[in-house]
């Protein structure tokens, strides 16, 4: 199983170019598998061992582990793409995921900060100390004026950041790339944290001058884990709630729904490969619409709406 695991991860690396931070995650649910194997089978079964009512028990174990839907839906989408590979390359006689039902998941609206919150966390730099804050500043102000994925941003370079044309490069999923705006307030945080943190040569580098932008305390390029770290500690200051990168991105597109945005041209900045993804932010700027006729209708039917003066009786 070990060896089916590595080949089909290099698979994905060399022939389909998927990311790290995608092949990191398929990685981590294949190990969680082997994990399971080794707690109901004496010796780790190679592939073709492996049939569909093993698979439904490892939903189950993963289920008694208080695993979300999501999180099992995933790691089964893993497995079933390790099968496909497996039988493509003639290594296993049939995909035993094929017909594993994907477990049902509630529709389950992302969150987004309101403007007024966003506007408060990417203020909340100014009132921290320490060497790190304007690099902490540029972060929180790039991930909302880009709508960028957080390994997006970690993977940043200086080349590709055209600061006068207000442009970013980034690097999505399957290394596919696109030029997103960035908005002239962000410009301004990373002129400040360049201002203190100059361009430094990298390894990693084919210019000398090149090399990530946000920077971890050794000089090496910050993890994503560092970033949501950086995140959390601001949101947790203010106490608005659980904040997370990908927090900023969903608000990123709801908020320029809001504005007036076509959704094509946000299903073009997010990187979506399809629109139905994008999709789902329309959902939440017809939410927020409701919400506010809700409250503020004195026909809405909510009690919470403005009531009818009492009219006067007559003298």
């Amino acid at each position: 199983m070990e060896t089916a695991i590595r080949t089909f991860l290099t698979y994905l690396d060399v022939e389909r170019g998927a990311s790290r931070e995608t092949i990191r995650s398929y990685h981590s649910d294949l190990r969680q598998f082997v994990a399971f194997l080794k707690t109901v089978t004496d010796v780790v079964p190679d592939p073709t061992g492996i049939d569909a009512a093993l698979v439904r028990r490892f939903l189950v174990w993963l289920a008694e582990r208080k695993d979300k839907k999501s999180s099992q839906a995933r790691k089964l989408a893993t497995l079933r793409s390790l099968f496909k590979f497996l039988h493509r390359r003639g290594q296993v006689p049939s995909n035993p995921v094929a017909h594993v039902r994907t477990p049902r998941l509630g529709q389950r609206l992302p969150r987004v900060l309101t403007k007024d919150e966003a506007e408060r966390v990417m203020e909340s730099p100014d009132s921290a100390e320490g060497t790190y804050v304007a690099r902490d500043q540029a972060i929180l102000e790039t991930l909302y004026s880009t709508g960028a994925r957080v390994s997006e941003l970690v993977g940043v370079n200086w080349s590709d950041l055209s600061l006068d044309e207000g442009m970013v490069r980034l690097r999505g999923k399957g290394k596919k790339e696109r030029l997103v705006p960035i908005g002239h307030v962000a410009v301004e945080a990373i002129q400040s944290y360049l201002a203190v943190t100059p361009v430094r040569a990298s390894r990693e580098a084919a210019n000398p001058t090149d090399g990530p932008v946000f920077r971890n305390n050794r000089g090496g390029r910050l993890s994503a884990r560092s970033v949501e770290r950086i995140v959390g500690r601001y949101a947790d200051r203010l106490q608005v709630g659980t904040v997370t990168p990908h927090t900023f991105r969903h608000s990123y597109a709801t908020h320029l729904l809001d504005e007036g945005a076509d959704l094509r041209v946000i299903q073009e900045m997010l990187g979506h490969a399809s629109l139905a993804t994008t999709q789902k932010y329309t959902h939440l700027a017809t939410d927020r619409l409701m919400e506010v006729y809700d409250q503020a209708h004195p026909r809405s039917g909510n009690a919470r709406a403005a009531k009818p003066a009492t009219p006067k009786k007559p003298s």
